[in-house]
């Protein structure tokens, strides 16, 4: 793994929580992307080398609505930047972890992606992922 790529944070509001994260970190989101097969609705600002990427349900029934509803706001997942997405996968297997995705699937940001099962990371939800 290459780097930390993004952290993803469970919001209820992208538009309050993007006005907060602008503030906070002194500048605008370089990308807002919806993304429908996951249900949310994503903005995104660049940090140094990584990314925060802000992540609000556009369904009840999404994982980010059902991950506020059982936490509350706040870190979803740390993402991880990978050369090759199938072979880190695979590496990944090899090792005994359970992955959520049988085959990365498209995600924000141009990003191919792939969730590793937070019971093996010590309740962390990693999310492998590399541009397409």
């Amino acid at each position: 793994m290459n780097k930390i790529e993004h952290i993803g944070i469970a919001v209820k509001s992208l538009a309050a929580a993007g006005k907060l994260y602008e503030r906070l970190l002194g500048k605008a989101p370089y990308k807002a992307e919806s993304v429908a097969s996951e249900h949310v609705n994503t903005l995104f600002f660049q940090t140094g080398e990584s990314k925060v990427e802000l992540l609000e349900a556009t369904s009840a029934d999404s994982a980010i609505a059902r991950f506020i509803e059982k936490r509350g706001e706040g870190i979803h997942h740390v993402a991880f930047e990978v050369p090759d997405i199938y072979a880190e996968m695979e590496r990944l297997r090899s090792e005994g972890f359970v992955l959520l995705n049988e085959l990365p699937k498209r995600g924000a940001d141009n990003k191919l992606v792939c969730f590793v099962h937070p019971k093996d990371t010590h309740g962390v939800l990693i999310e492998i992922c590399c541009s397409i």
